[in-house]
C-alpha cells in the first residue's frame, strides 16, 4: 500500500491563499490536487500566515516537523523586500528553514521572491529597479536554498509577464493573485513538487 504523502505549505500570504475566495482555490489545495491526480495520497497541512517574512519561518517549520513532514513547499520573500529586509539576512534564515526540514528527511521545494515590479502601485518610472531588486533577493535566497539540500521552483519570467498583461489574475487589492492567478501559479510549480514528491518516494 502507498504510503501517505504529508506535504505542509509554510510562508507567506501567497501561500496561506490571500485573494482566494475557497480553501480549494489556494496552491496547497491546488498541488495536492495534482499528486493526487499523480498517484500520491495527500495529507496537507497549512503553517502559512498572511505578513510572514523570512523571521517567521522557525515557528512554522518547527510545526511541520513536530507533525511529521515528507514534502514542503515554502512561499517567501515578498514582505522581506517590501520591508527591505537585507538580501543576506533573509536567505541565512531562509537557509536555516530548508535545513530543518531536510534535516527530517523531507524533500523541500522553495518559490523564491516573485518579481515585484508586476505589481501597479509599483510607478512605471521605478519597475526596472525593482525587477532587478526582486531579481537579486530571489537569488540569494536560491544560492541557500541549494546550500540547504532544498529546490528551488524557478517559475521563469513568462509567469511575471502574464501577470502583467492580464489584470484579471490580481485580486481585487491589486496585490495579491486571484484565484485564477493562483491556478497559474500553481501550474508552474507542479513540475517541481512532483519531481520531489517522486524523489522522495524513491
Amino acid at each position: 500500500m502507498m504510503n501517505t504523502l504529508r506535504f505542509h505549505v509554510l510562508g507567506d500570504s501567497l501561500a496561506a491563499g490571500v485573494g482566494c475566495t475557497r480553501a480549494d482555490q489556494t496552491l496547497g489545495h491546488r498541488l495536492s490536487d495534482t499528486l493526487r491526480r499523480a498517484g500520491h495520497q495527500v495529507d496537507l497541512s497549512l503553517h502559512a500566515v498572511s505578513g510572514a517574512r523570512s523571521t517567521d519561518l522557525a515557528p512554522q517549520v518547527r510545526s511541520a516537523t513536530a507533525a511529521g513532514v515528507d514534502l514542503a513547499l515554502v512561499v517567501i520573500g515578498a514582505n522581506d523586500l517590501i520591508s527591505f529586509t537585507p538580501p543576506q539576512a533573509g536567505a541565512r534564515l531562509l537557509g536555516e528553514a530548508v535545513r530543518g526540514l531536510t534535516g527530517t528527511g523531507a524533500a523541500v521545494v522553495v518559490a523564491t521572491t516573485p518579481d515585484l515590479s508586476i505589481v501597479t502601485a509599483v510607478p512605471e518610472p521605478f519597475r526596472d529597479v525593482v525587477r532587478q531588486v526582486s531579481a537579486a533577493y530571489a537569488q540569494a535566497q536560491a544560492d541557500a536554498v541549494d546550500r540547504a539540500g532544498g529546490s528551488v521552483a524557478a517559475v521563469g519570467a513568462e509567469l511575471f509577464d502574464s501577470f502583467r498583461a492580464n489584470p484579471a489574475l490580481f485580486s481585487g487589492d491589486r496585490f495579491h493573485p486571484s484565484p485564477a492567478g493562483y491556478a497559474l501559479i500553481a501550474d508552474a510549480l507542479a513540475p517541481h513538487l512532483l519531481t520531489a514528491a517522486t524523489r522522495h518516494a524513491a
